[in-house]
């Protein structure tokens, strides 16, 4: 779906963000893009999505530059920024002006997840608060089924029952034929919902790992202060220590923890990333 090659980019000439940046993302996974404040992620998205040009290298979606932005490549596109500005119009009238662009829009799902979120679609946008504004995007997103749903931060301003929502709701919609790429700097309000894990760091890639691979290698358990097994990171919680270890030392089948393995790929990446070398 999406193909990076070699991409290189700088927003001044003394300093490039990225250099020399490669990736792929293939429809029927939702990849978790991860990262501090900074570390370039809506530029990232920005590039996919053809709002900012590579000085160097390719970004193509289904193998068009998306630089180009042609009506056909925009069709299979949206963008779910995280800074945005809607009309003084009704969440109806947006709808009957924008999903017409969508050749595959739902109408009755749209609806029901704009019910799901209890958000009102006569009130005209500016009414609502950011967060039900936030989860109007969401809704008309998913509802346009664009093959490639690029999201950034798509929780922040949601309240914690808002956030159990978007995981609900992501979770029942059927992505099997589409690409999804959440970004976020809250690792944890994606848990067990996303397929690929990939940590920019400074402008790189330092982990590209899809959930499966991840959970045949690493093993993440609580254990005891004098627990003695080696750790490849830990963190220290109330109890003992919070611990990833290689899933050969493990004792029992454990559950990813997304914000401990973060936490350590930022912190250990070498260690983290010497696990995957013998696959």
């Amino acid at each position: 779906m999406v193909t990076i090659e070699n991409l290189s980019f700088s927003f001044t000439k003394y300093e490039k963000l990225f250099d020399g940046l490669s990736m792929k993302l293939e429809t029927g996974y939702i990849y978790g893009l991860f990262g501090m404040n900074g570390a370039g992620k809506t530029t990232l998205l920005n590039h996919i999505s053809g709002l900012l040009f590579p000085d160097e290298g390719s970004c193509l979606i289904s193998g068009i530059p998306s630089r180009s932005r042609l009506p056909e490549t925009l069709q299979q596109l949206f963008f779910l920024p995280e800074q945005f500005d809607l009309p003084a119009i009704s969440a109806d009238m947006y709808t009957k002006i924008h999903a017409p662009f969508y050749p595959q829009f739902d109408e009755s799902r749209f609806r029901e997840i704009l019910a799901e979120f209890v958000v009102d679609p006569k009130k005209k946008l500016p009414e609502l608060s950011y967060g039900q504004r936030k989860k109007f995007l969401i809704a008309f997103a998913l509802a346009s089924n664009a093959k490639l749903l690029l999201m950034d931060e798509p929780t922040n301003g949601l309240d914690i029952p808002s956030k159990s929502q978007f995981r609900k709701i992501m979770a029942a919609s059927d992505l099997t034929d589409r690409c999804v790429v959440i970004s976020t700097h809250q690792v944890r309000d994606l848990d067990a919902l996303i397929d690929h894990v990939t940590v920019l760091n400074n402008g790189k890639i330092i982990f590209q790992r899809d959930i499966e691979s991840i959970s045949n290698t690493l093993g993440f358990e609580k254990i005891a202060d004098d627990d003695n097994r080696f750790t490849l990171y830990s963190e220290d919680i109330f109890g003992g220590k919070a611990a990833i270890m290689p899933k050969s030392l493990t004792k029992k089948e454990t559950q990813i923890d997304l914000e401990l393995l973060f936490n350590a790929v930022i912190n250990e990446s070498d260690s983290i990333n010497s696990q995957f070398e013998t696959e």
